[in-house]
């Protein structure tokens, strides 16, 4: 309102702020007309930055008339219903300024993960921290001959439509994807946030039971319905940020080892999913879930055997 000479009281600016850039904020995130979001994001980069943009002037300008129609009808402001109504080329350029710098730092946040922006933020990691963490190792089951079949770049896309399969469960139970190892997707909790109500088992069965939802789906865009195997463990890590001009948080320890153990267990019993006797005694497994016990079996770095159970969903 000063900025723009306007008469009105300066909460009325307020409103209008909110009503313009809310909209564009929750058509990011994927809140608001997700499915449409989606398909502007698979558009090549430059349909991918038009269509952004016409979204972008549709949204705030639709925001605008409609806080403009309240404020008029509640009688809080007397401008002509033309200027409530019709959002100016310098306010909408205004709003866009400060949403890009906000949607910048949405976009580093998504691509450093939650916990590890806030983390790099506040130094939390600048020096060693001991923390009991969980872990669950994901590994696509094939990936290799799918490659020798489609070639490494379709095999590249099959991979990255999986990955991103489990981007809304991971954010959903409150996890991170701390990093993606060629085929082999990384997810992390705190221990109190992944043992409570079995956060970190209810997030890997929303993923398999979305793949096994869309299985035709997926036969029809590449041919193949993803298989995976996963491992789940939990204990004490050593957490720290390393690097200099790359930085990232990263974790230390016998646990992050013996999770991807477990995994490589998978493929030995012929279970795909399979968890740790010791992260299980701490969860209260979902009634939908049974655990059946594997036996103990030693794995490389681990002087005693390792005792692990295998995960399974009840029908239905």
């Amino acid at each position: 309102m000063v900025l723009f000479m306007e008469s009105e009281a300066y909460y009325i600016g307020a409103i209008y702020a909110l009503a313009c850039s809310l909209p564009l904020i929750l058509f990011e995130v994927g809140r608001l007309l997700p499915n449409f979001h989606e398909r502007i994001q698979k558009l090549p980069t430059p349909g991918y930055i038009a269509g952004s943009l016409i979204s972008y002037v549709v949204l705030s300008c639709s925001g605008f008339a409609l806080a403009g129609t309240l404020l008029k009808l509640s009688g809080l402001i007397q401008s002509d219903w033309r200027d409530v109504l019709i959002q100016r080329p310098a306010t909408f350029l205004y709003t866009l300024s400060f949403f890009f710098a906000g949607i910048t730092l949405l976009r580093i946040r998504q691509l450093l993960g939650r916990e590890v922006f806030s983390s790099l933020v506040t130094g939390r990691y600048r020096k060693p921290l001991r923390e009991e963490r969980v872990f669950l190792f994901i590994d696509v089951i094939g990936s290799t001959s799918y490659a020798r079949q489609f070639g490494d770049l379709r095999a590249q896309e099959f991979l990255g439509e999986i990955f991103a399969s489990f981007a809304a469960h991971v954010r959903a139970h409150d996890g991170e994807i701390d990093d993606y190892v060629g085929d082999c997707a990384i997810i992390t909790w705190r221990m109190k946030i992944g043992v409570d109500r079995a956060r970190c088992v209810v997030c890997l069965c929303a993923i398999l039971e979305e793949l096994e939802c869309n299985k035709d789906w997926w036969i029809q865009q590449f041919g193949r319905v993803p298989k995976i195997c996963a491992a789940l463990h939990g204990g004490v890590v050593v957490t720290a940020a390393i690097g200099l001009f790359h930085q990232k948080i990263t974790y230390f320890g016998d646990v992050v080892n013996t999770t991807a153990r477990i995994e490589g267990l998978c493929k030995t019993l012929e279970e795909p999913v399979l968890i740790s006797a010791e992260l299980l005694a701490r969860l209260n497994l979902p009634d939908n879930v049974t655990a059946d016990s594997c036996g103990a079996h030693t794995v490389k770095g681990h002087d005693a055997p390792l005792t692990v159970f295998a995960l399974r969903q009840v029908p239905g």
